[in-house]
């Protein structure tokens, strides 16, 4: 099982900003059903690529400072920063093939 990081508004910068790997992001809700219906490809990356990319969860009801320094405005929304810096943003339920695809350009 592939480990997904639950992070908020207190430890985001040291688990997603300093980290010396790769993050994807995911800010999502409970009650949001694309969130819910993108959860399994989300859990399927980290599995994937784990150990070269850190996935993390951010729940924008318990944590309202850090998806508006990103402004977030719609989830789910999907970021991927590389040394701290935001590389690639998707929003939406989007397929598994244009994350994989923005991972893989963040990567290489």
């Amino acid at each position: 099982m592939a480990t997904i990081v639950q992070v908020g508004d207190d430890n985001f910068e040291a688990e997603v900003l300093r980290s010396n790997i790769p993050v994807l992001i995911d800010f999502w809700a409970p009650w949001c059903g694309p969130c819910k219906s993108i959860a399994p490809v989300i859990e399927e990356l980290a599995r994937d690529y784990e150990g070269r990319l850190k996935v993390a969860k951010l729940n924008v009801d318990e944590n309202p400072v850090t998806p508006s320094r990103y402004a977030v405005r719609g989830i789910p929304n999907l970021l991927i920063l590389k040394g701290g810096a935001v590389k690639e943003q998707l929003i939406g339920a989007v397929p598994k093939s244009r994350l994989v695809q923005a991972i893989e350009s963040v990567l290489a």
